[in-house]
């Protein structure tokens, strides 16, 4: 009985060391003084520019919205994963239902280190793993922008979950395998501005990656196969590569893809469909120079001919 005392001891003790380990590993990091100084002001027109760009009304407006109806953040916009199904928030100028009563040190904490307000994770369902690699001046200007916007009653459902999903403070260790804020792609000294300009864009604010980048079993981005195409994260369809030798686009040039964006019409003039229709939507608002830049970058990244699925390779002979 006294060695069963002692085991019973040693396990507890090694059970509330590994929960303080956990613990400790998991709190949610807020930024620095250094980091909210960079943030500025803001400015109202350059927000609706990252506005547009970051799509953020295909999923917090209600579905089907059109024109100004678009600016009515209200959430409830569904997406169904394998862990669950996860519920766009209220993020309209609202006090009580939605963003209204937030500052701007709680809203760059939101989109740059996924934090709420209240102090708790976000689940990257909310692309800040993207965002995270956003100017902070950009997220400056949109927070003055949002706070234009109507505010608007109505608190959207929780997110459905199942367990272990369900427990946010996981979240902490996806970070640290996951969440940074150092570019995606290394590109060399001397590279153009204009494709510097499309690495923020797409990396950023457009979250490209987000679809189009195939994802590890814990939901993180599978960076050495950037762009390269991926399971779509409802349903069985998938995700077309976009990288210069992605099959669907290879053939396309820089002013095919700038087209692309702004009209909805590819070379051979099919038509946008699928979800693209709404990220094209937001990208026909940006300028032309936004959307060159945006086709110069994805001319300028590394290619991954295989793409998703990975092809298996021919057997010799």
């Amino acid at each position: 009985m006294a060695v069963f005392r002692k085991l019973a001891v040693a396990a507890l003790a090694l059970g509330g060391a590994g929960a303080a380990i956990f613990w400790w590993l998991t709190v949610p990091e807020k930024l620095g003084p250094e980091a909210l100084a960079a943030l500025g002001a803001g400015d109202t027109a350059r927000g609706q520019r990252i506005f547009d760009a970051g799509g953020c009304a295909s999923c917090h407006a209600k579905p089907k919205s059109e024109g100004d109806a678009r600016l009515q953040l209200v959430g409830g916009v569904e997406l169904k994963t394998p862990f669950g199904t996860f519920v766009a928030p209220n993020i309209s100028s609202d006090p009580n239902d939605g963003i209204g009563g937030w500052s701007l040190e709680d809203f760059a904490n939101a989109m740059l280190k996924g934090v709420s307000r209240e102090g708790q994770h976000l689940y990257p369902a909310f692309p800040y793993a993207s965002y995270a690699r956003m100017k902070p001046a950009d997220v400056a200007d949109l927070y003055a922008f949002m706070k234009t916007l109507p505010a608007v009653q109505g608190r959207a459902p929780d997110h459905d979950l199942a367990f272990p999903f369900n427990i946010r403070r996981g979240l902490g260790l996806w970070k640290h395998l996951y969440l940074s804020d150092a570019p995606v792609v290394a590109f060399a000294e001397g590279t153009p501005e204009k494709v510097l300009h499309g690495q923020d864009l797409v990396e950023g604010a457009g979250h490209c990656g987000e679809c189009h980048t195939p994802r590890s079993l814990a939901g993180g981005s599978e960076k050495g196969q950037w762009l390269a195409g991926a399971k779509a994260a409802e349903g069985d369809g998938v995700v077309p590569n976009i990288t210069p030798e992605g099959k669907d686009i290879s053939g396309w040039s820089e002013g095919d893809i700038a087209g692309y964006l702004e009209t909805g019409f590819t070379p051979e003039f099919d038509s946008v469909g699928g979800t693209m229709v709404e990220v094209q939507k937001n990208m026909a608002r940006l300028t032309a120079e936004d959307r060159e830049a945006i086709a110069a970058y994805l001319k300028a990244i590394p290619p991954h001919p295989n793409g998703y699925p990975a092809q298996a390779p021919k057997p010799a002979g």
